[in-house]
């Protein structure tokens, strides 16, 4: 039988405490962890097809949802190439339409090219990936993330770059 100092049992008692008590062998913890994906920084993102990119019109905002039902969101083609754009000519994009400041429906201005919200006036760039350009957010758009398949011409989101208003997590 080992003699245990006051000092070791200190340490075996904290590094369990800070383990939540729930796994004393390390192999143990190792094993759990990668079953359950904890702490994974790639989230199980659905594929949404959101149609075929030829049909989809220049400059009009396309509604969709995106991750989930309660997670609205616009497409848009801009008509030529942007930063982040997909397709054959680069050019479309999508954000999530919860306004960053306060989670208010924003509405996309075709004159202007910006998402507009009405409740603080804040507003975000299409062109530019969702940056924020005034207002009281302090944040840009959550992107869409989208891909583009060639060979039958799909546009289809795939992930989302930045945290959903009111989220903790993108994935419910």
């Amino acid at each position: 039988m080992t003699d245990l100092s006051r000092r070791n049992f200190i340490k075996v008692g904290g590094g369990v405490a800070a383990a939540g008590a729930t796994a004393v062998i390390p192999g143990q913890v190792m094993a759990r962890s990668n079953e359950q994906a904890v702490g994974a920084t790639v989230l199980p993102y659905p594929v949404k097809s959101l149609g075929n990119a030829k049909k989809i019109p220049i400059n009009k905002a396309v509604s969709f949802t995106y991750p989930d039902e309660s997670s609205p969101c616009t497409m848009i083609r801009m008509g030529y190439p942007v930063p982040g754009g997909v397709g054959p000519d680069k050019d479309i994009v999508a954000y999530s339409t919860m306004c960053a400041h306060m989670g208010c429906p924003l509405a996309y201005d075709a004159s202007s090219r910006n998402f507009k919200c009405p409740c603080h006036f804040s507003v975000f760039d299409s062109e530019k990936e969702g940056q924020m350009v005034t207002g009281q957010a302090t944040e840009n758009l959550p992107v869409i993330q989208l891909s583009y398949n060639s060979d039958n011409d799909t546009v289809s989101a795939i992930a989302v770059d930045g945290l959903i208003y009111g989220r903790q997590a993108n994935i419910l």
